[in-house]
């Protein structure tokens, strides 16, 4: 901190120097400050510690300063019948191709609606097809444990029933051999 303070010092002493200088070599310079300006005047207020004030007066518009500052229309040309049909003319085409340029986007933007529309119809038929061809599968699928379920229960009934003649022709053995 000491010494950024002491390299401050230095500078500032460096500075004045310099302005010392310029001032015996460029006396003038120094008397007018403020700047010169045709339509304005600066003067200085006061100077402050802070920074300094300065008051700034504009100078009313001259007499000659007006004629200086008027601005003439330029002269009109003469516009023959030839330039009004030319330019006529030249509006045209540009109606015409701006025509065309609407005529261009909307056809544009009709294909591709239609295009948009086929892909969603064609999306739409591929989801329907697959979505038939999975439930025709699952269909299939229900019969074929159906009738697995079906000849199971037959199977289990026929051993029961074989099962009850064998036990009733025990039972008849068993009642002659009694008897």
């Amino acid at each position: 901190m000491a010494k950024t303070a002491i390299a401050y010092k230095e500078k500032m002493k460096e500075i004045s120097v310099l302005s010392l200088i310029c001032s015996c070599l460029y006396p003038e310079s120094r008397k007018n400050i403020m700047g010169d300006f045709e339509d304005m005047d600066i003067k200085p207020i006061n100077k402050r510690a802070s920074g300094q004030a300065f008051e700034v007066i504009l100078k009313p518009p001259s007499p000659v300063s007006d004629v200086a500052h008027c601005v003439t229309n330029p002269p009109k040309r003469d516009i023959s019948l030839e330039d009004i049909q030319k330019k006529l003319e030249a509006a045209e085409d540009r109606r015409r191709s701006q025509e065309a340029q609407v005529l261009r986007t909307l056809a544009e933007k009709r294909e591709h609606e239609r295009d948009v529309l086929l892909k969603a119809m064609e999306e739409n038929s591929n989801f329907s097809r697959m979505a038939e061809e999975k439930l025709q599968l699952k269909m299939e699928q229900i019969e074929e444990n159906r009738m697995a379920y079906l000849a199971a229960m037959m199977e289990r009934l026929q051993e029961k029933e074989k099962h009850a003649q064998e036990v009733r022709r025990n039972k008849e053995l068993r009642e002659e051999v009694t008897a």
